[in-house]
């Protein structure tokens, strides 16, 4: 595999993990309030980055945040390594006859751990990102929802 070749797959594998990363937490914030447990705390870098102008970002604020989601988007993406792993073994263990319980549990154990991973580093990224936001920032943006 040449250089250029595993640039520019490292490159769209960042690029699918920050949609991934902007999905998801545009998914939990953007949620029903009866579903939503962070309504008006927590806000998504895709609401944030939408009402950018209105929101009067500086300079400083967007880079922080474009900074702040590409770490995120990197740490992520190793456990989205780790659950697409264990859920591939999963699946191969379910075709075995008869299908070992405690080794597809173990796998799902795995599975689970990382999704939990994926999940804690998204919250923490909303939570980095809200503390980059301006009272009156975070008011307008509560006031969008």
């Amino acid at each position: 595999m040449s250089i250029v070749q595993k640039n520019r797959d490292k490159w769209f594998s960042r690029l699918a993990g920050v949609c991934l990363v902007l999905l998801a937490a545009g998914a939990f914030a953007q949620q029903g309030p009866d579903k939503d447990p962070f309504q008006g705390k927590l806000f998504a870098p895709n609401v944030i980055l939408d009402n950018r102008d209105a929101l009067s970002l500086t300079r400083e604020q967007f880079t922080a945040i474009r900074t702040a989601v590409v770490a995120a988007q990197g740490e992520i993406a190793e456990f989205e390594w780790d659950l697409r792993e264990a859920y591939q073994q999963v699946l191969a263990d379910l075709d075995e006859a008869p299908v070992d319980a405690d080794k597809v549990l173990e796998n799902v154990e795995k599975a689970l751990l990382a999704e939990n991973q994926v999940k804690k580093r998204q919250v923490a990224l909303l939570i980095e990102l809200r503390n980059l936001l301006t009272d009156e920032q975070m008011s307008l943006l509560r006031s969008l929802q």
